[in-house]
């Protein structure tokens, strides 16, 4: 069996194409391989009832983010201000980076 592939890493910025959120930008804060989903700052909020415990001193209604498939998200190129797909480039030292396809810019 193979390995599940995300097309985007852990600090990308990244638009919600899909879903309740669509439209709204942020950064991954995890990626879930296994899974195919991710993270995203400010995306998906769900509430979660919380008891107090002694790292969490005051329980009550949290607000955190949940995970949305990969599929629904878009790399977002901060040179062109663009969503973008993500293409492969290998620089003159073999080292292989990620490229916007609409601009061209290396993505880091």
């Amino acid at each position: 069996m193979t390995k599940p592939k995300v097309h985007v890493r852990k600090g990308d910025t990244v638009l919600v194409i899909r879903g309740k959120d669509a439209g709204k930008k942020g950064k991954v804060l995890e990626v879930q391989p296994a899974k195919s989903r991710v993270v995203v700052e400010g995306v998906n909020k769900v509430k979660r009832h919380t008891r107090p415990t002694r790292r969490i001193s005051q329980g009550g209604i949290m607000e955190k983010e949940a995970p949305i498939h990969s599929s629904n998200v878009m790399l977002f190129c901060t040179k062109c201000n663009k969503p973008t797909r993500v293409g492969k480039k290998i620089l003159e030292d073999g080292k292989k980076v990620r490229q916007c396809k609409k601009c061209g810019e290396v993505l880091s």
